[in-house]
């Protein structure tokens, strides 16, 4: 966790109401994480709003910026727009709880919150599971459909042709 201290959203010590963090994220940011992604040169803006109140936290974070991706037809790269929006609620508590989507509970005694992980999971989260650069044409996909494998048609005539050694074995069944 040390590794991502830097996106640390230090809460103590601020006023109630709204405050605003900006991060610029890149290869080093994803680099932390120590998983394999499916895009390079990422130029990513996150707008941190944090909205203090005395008993909890409203978090929005905006995640806006560009992704270079390799297009699964033509293989070439392509620039790929992530915008993503989200809004957590945290709340005090004994221990730290993630289990629900929206409220994430953290212990009293903590005095930040690390969006690290939250803007992680939503960029990879942003990235189509099919990577089709705008610049493929008609011809493209033609050609594409023309080479993909086709339905294969059973006839009824196959459906119910049975192999005899299997007529066999049911006969035996039947009798008992």
């Amino acid at each position: 966790m040390d590794k991502l201290r830097n996106y640390d959203v230090s809460f103590s010590g601020l006023k109630n109401g709204r405050h605003e963090f900006k991060f610029e994220i890149d290869n080093t940011f994803f680099q932390l994480f120590d998983t394999e992604q499916e895009f390079t040169n990422p130029r990513i803006e996150v707008k941190v709003s944090l909205d203090k109140h005395t008993t909890f936290l409203e978090f929005e974070i905006k995640i806006n910026g560009l992704v270079e991706l390799v297009c699964d037809i033509t293989n070439e790269d392509f620039d790929y727009p992530i915008e993503n929006e989200i809004k957590i609620l945290v709340n005090f508590g004994e221990e730290y709880d993630d289990s629900n989507e929206d409220v994430i509970t953290i212990p009293t005694a903590e005095h930040a919150f690390n969006v690290a992980h939250l803007i992680y999971e939503n960029v990879m989260l942003s990235i189509p599971m099919k990577k089709i650069s705008p610049n493929v044409g008609d011809e493209d996909l033609k050609i594409l459909d023309q080479f993909s494998p086709k339905d294969i048609e059973v006839t009824e005539e196959e459906e119910h042709e049975s192999d005899p050694r299997w007529d066999a074995l049911r006969k035996l069944k039947d009798n008992n």
